[in-house]
């Protein structure tokens, strides 16, 4: 199937993690241009190494530098053109509870997290209109559906995005763009690696153990690779997908129980 991807310039935020490194390596195999961003610089080199180093750019990017934005949209123009494609994808908090966090907390998260989302999405959607199209794919977490226990900030946090990103669906769409949530369940990523770690540490049970019990509530019998959450998202990004807009879609293998 051929996706509509050939030269579209595609910016994928938090590009040096697992989700964000295999979206990036999927854009790429559909013969999108790839920008691939990342706090840590060189992570999102590594990802970008097997890429064609002409159609890639891997960049050090700290999304709670908003002032940075302008400057870092022209870097990308001069090299690969103008953002096609907009792959909102952030770092998630620690583990804690909801209740008790004090208010910097939840200010320095949410500067970190859901403005940087916002304000980049805000900053590319110009071209897009003028170009009459556009993706803008936020991913989250199972969590804005069914909240997590002891991810307080994540679920409430995320959320937030689902509100936004609907909403902007309705605004844009006239205008040849489509603003989708996508929501990871238990793919295998050092996040979640990260998190079973802390649930063991947390209930003095061993990692395994914590591991074979979330198992257990995959009615597919396994984690999610994070390539199979990735050819999901290149599908969003696709001309193929264009009736699909304001959308939550789960890769989860069935983890979430609501409808």
């Amino acid at each position: 199937m051929d996706l509509g991807l050939q030269d579209k310039t595609a910016l994928v935020l938090g590009a040096g993690g697992g989700l964000g490194s295999a979206i990036a390596q999927a854009l790429a195999r559909e013969g999108a241009r790839v920008v691939l961003a990342d706090i840590d610089e060189k992570a999102a080199t590594r990802a970008a190494a097997s890429l064609d180093p002409a159609r890639t750019l891997a960049m050090q990017w700290d999304l709670a530098d908003l002032d940075g934005i302008p400057a870092r949209l022209a870097v990308i123009r001069a090299k690969l053109g103008d953002i096609d494609i907009l792959i909102n994808n952030t770092g998630g908090p620690a583990p804690s509870p909801v209740n008790g966090q004090p208010t910097d907390t939840w200010r320095q998260r949410f500067e970190s997290m859901v403005l940087p989302v916002i304000s980049i999405t805000d900053a590319v959607l110009p071209v897009m209109r003028e170009r009459r199209w556009g993706r803008i794919i936020t991913s989250t977490s199972s969590g804005v559906i069914s909240p997590i226990p002891n991810l307080g900030l994540s679920n409430s946090l995320r959320s937030t995005l689902v509100g936004w990103s609907k909403t902007l669906a309705r605004e844009v769409a006239a205008d040849g763009i489509t603003a989708n949530i996508v929501v990871p369940g238990r793919i295998a990523t050092d996040r979640i690696r990260f998190l079973d770690e802390e649930k063991a540490r947390r209930e003095n049970r061993s990692v395994a153990e914590v591991s074979q019990q979330s198992t257990a509530a995959i009615p597919v019998g396994r984690y999610g690779e994070p390539e199979e959450y990735a050819d999901l998202v290149a599908f969003l990004a696709s001309q193929r997908a264009a009736y699909i807009t304001g959308s939550i879609v789960r890769v989860d293998g069935g983890l979430i129980s609501s409808i």
